[in-house]
């Protein structure tokens, strides 16, 4: 099985259409366009996951005055989407479909392919503590880096063909919880990643 997008190279840059941070302010926040191909037999469903796996452990230096986050610095992953019970004929998700724009607070009723289910991305636990942003954030919200972290992020967009039509899930899920319901259940796996930043000094 394969994944590709038009909307970026795989290991390119993700143009700022498709991040919630821009140089200016706010992206586009729209999901890029996603397809996929070579699905095995006996796929019933599909789930996808996009993860930076690039985010600083410390969340008090982002945005730091005076404080650069060193590439050295340890790291762990962030959520950007997590989508589950998508139906077994999609082939493809078209750019903006499920996200266009951003939302404060969070979508309530993200689009996306019909009967696909959208959990909770990590921005939830972000902005839990601002009262201007604090909310549920379901389905996909795009990048957005520290300014001053010195290191490219990559967003890896991980695509699950499962062999159950649903991972009955509750309401308001994760994605920990969409991978825990996968265990078993995962016929294949495709992955592609880009890259993105908000300092002109970062390295790759």
């Amino acid at each position: 099985m394969e994944i590709r997008s038009d909307s970026f190279e795989h290991r390119g840059r993700i143009p700022a259409d498709f991040a919630m941070g821009a140089a200016d302010g706010f992206g586009g926040n729209r999901n890029p366009h996603l397809a996929w191909d070579g699905v095995p037999d006996g796929t019933r469903s599909f789930a996808l996951l996009c993860i930076d796996t690039d985010a600083p452990t410390d969340p008090t230096l982002a945005g730091k005055a005076g404080v650069e986050i060193p590439v050295a610095h340890p790291r762990g992953d962030f959520v950007h989407w997590a989508m589950v019970d998508v139906a077994a004929d999609v082939r493809a998700i078209a750019a903006g479909s499920a996200s266009e724009g951003v939302v404060k607070r969070g979508k309530a009723t993200p689009g996306g392919p019909p009967g696909a289910r959208q959990g909770l991305n990590d921005y939830t636990g972000w902005f839990a503590g601002d009262a201007d942003l604090a909310g549920d954030y379901h389905g996909y919200d795009g990048p957005y880096p520290p300014p001053n972290d010195l290191r490219v992020h990559r967003y890896f967009f991980r695509l699950f063909a499962l062999d159950v039509a649903t991972l009955g899930l509750p309401a308001r899920f994760t994605a920990g919880d969409a991978l825990r319901a996968m265990q078993g259940h995962v016929l294949a796996e495709a992955a592609t990643y880009g890259t993105y930043s908000l300092n002109a000094g970062a390295e790759g």
